[in-house]
């Protein structure tokens, strides 16, 4: 049942008040119509006794206190859902911007979602391959997971949300359709130009359903976003059957927008001016990835965020990183080396991989090699603390060749480029030609059969040989 009203009580930023108001709830969607005709909408934020807060999506300017009609839907805000959202390009709220016209709806849901019974999740189990080899051998992506992204102001982590788009999918399965659901929150113009103009030349907006909220739009439409595409990927999965991928970028940005919003609100902040529900408002979009036993789809996130001032224990990162099951960090000393994508491995993980890898799944010798990857890359970084105090001459024969290793590991493991999609035989294979610099001794991570099999110095030597003729 909807209700009317004339006039406002106040005005305050993006927020307007009502009084006397009976009978609505929060969450509900309004409608403002103004004295010229024009209609906007809102949602109400909070209520108190009879006075109702109504945040005002496209802002409250040329608002009249006197001759604003007000009409309270008596709904949430709600998400219009297709199958041919596939392919289309939407703004933040859900309303198509590619001038392709409106989307024939068959059913409208509650973007806040639905709660998922713990009863009914299933474990995640099988990989996404993203044919980027450090993130499918050392911190695979499994199916239902949530695993970050930390990057920094200025890097590189929308090339790397590009490449994903690009290459990422499944094992083929009778039957098992594979979608991208691509929200970006606060972006310039150009990145998102670019965004776009990616996943048309490279032929997969067919598959890819895109939110794009600039950063000149209101910053209610940014809260609104991630919503708006997790109810879509829960639509896709849960009903539809397909596998999604949920790319958000950039999760900092939308936190920004719940700061200035619970600001303007007059709430009480707590760690560097964040609201004190920040967590649990994370936790909220986060915990919307899974997999259930009623579906044969499965909703996995990639959310990314920038740290400010690369500090991984502020609030953003920090309460990511206790929701999620891992994470892939972003190095800057990498990416200033021109090593793409610089995915710093030892702070890296991701820890559902061990029971979505191995035979059946990815390869039987997977998990031997990320462990020895691991390891190895470990004490090449002790030889490089070393070397920093005494110097690369002093060092044992021994430290020398992990140094080789490493430098081998970053120049052909690591720094792949944005066209490059490996399978994951390739990466493996790659992984065991790399540890073949080491002499066998070293590898202690690996059982003795599967070194007979596997270890071939010769293609090490061959690869350190490349390697110094290049330099």
């Amino acid at each position: 049942m909807s209700l009317k009203i004339v006039g406002l009580s106040e005005i305050n930023g993006p927020l307007v008040a009502l009084d006397g108001i009976h009978g609505a709830g929060y969450e509900e969607m309004v409608e403002l119509e103004l004295q010229d005709g024009t209609t906007r909408t809102g949602r109400i934020v909070q209520m108190d006794g009879d006075r109702c807060i109504i945040q005002v999506f496209e802002g409250t300017r040329g608002l009249s206190l006197q001759n604003t009609t007000t009409t309270i839907l008596g709904h949430p805000v709600e998400m219009s859902l297709s199958k041919e959202l596939l392919g289309r390009v939407l703004n933040g709220s859900g309303r198509p911007i590619d001038g392709l016209g409106e989307i024939y709806w068959e059913k409208k849901e509650d973007i806040n979602g639905k709660p998922l019974n713990p009863v009914s999740r299933t474990y995640p189990r099988n990989y996404i391959n993203t044919g980027i080899s450090a993130i499918d051998c050392l911190m695979t992506l499994i199916r239902g997971q949530k695993l970050p992204i930390f990057s920094g102001s200025g890097m590189q982590h929308n090339k790397l949300a590009a490449q994903i788009v690009k290459q990422a999918n499944i094992a083929a399965e009778e039957g098992q359709e594979f979608g991208i659901v691509f929200a970006a929150m606060g972006v310039t113009n150009d990145v998102a130009d670019y965004f776009r103009r990616s996943f048309e030349e490279t032929g997969v907006m067919d598959r890819v359903v895109m939110f794009l909220n600039l950063s000149n739009d209101p910053i209610i439409e940014r809260i609104l976003t991630p919503k708006c595409a997790l109810t879509t990927a829960e639509y896709l999965a849960f009903e539809k059957d397909m596998h999604i991928l949920v790319i958000m970028t950039d999760i900092t940005s939308y936190c920004e927008a719940l700061r200035e919003f619970s600001s303007s609100k007059g709430e009480i902040p707590g760690r560097k001016g964040y609201p004190g529900y920040l967590y649990s408002d994370l936790a909220s979009l986060y915990e919307r990835a899974g997999v259930i036993d009623t579906a044969k789809g499965s909703v996995t996130q990639i959310p990314i965020l920038t740290m400010p001032n690369d500090d991984i224990t502020h609030p953003v990162p920090d309460l990511t990183g206790y929701i999620t099951e891992g994470q892939i960090v972003l190095d800057r000393s990498l990416d200033q080396n021109g090593i793409y994508p610089p995915i710093s491995v030892l702070p890296s993980l991701s820890r559902l991989m061990k029971d979505g890898i191995g035979e059946g799944y990815t390869r039987a010798d997977h998990s031997a090699v990320s462990n020895q990857l691991f390891a190895s890359y470990a004490k090449v970084q002790d030889a490089k603390a070393l070397a920093s105090v005494i110097g690369e001459e002093e060092l044992s024969a021994s430290d020398k060749l992990y140094m080789d290793f490493g430098k081998a590991f970053e120049h052909y493991f690591l720094d792949q480029g944005f066209d490059t999609d490996r399978t994951i035989d390739e990466t493996l294979d790659l992984g065991w030609d790399l540890l073949s610099i080491l002499p066998q001794s070293e590898l202690d991570r690996v059982d003795n059969k599967l070194l007979e099999e596997k270890y071939h110095p010769e293609r090490g030597a061959a690869l350190l040989k490349e390697m110094r003729g290049e330099a």
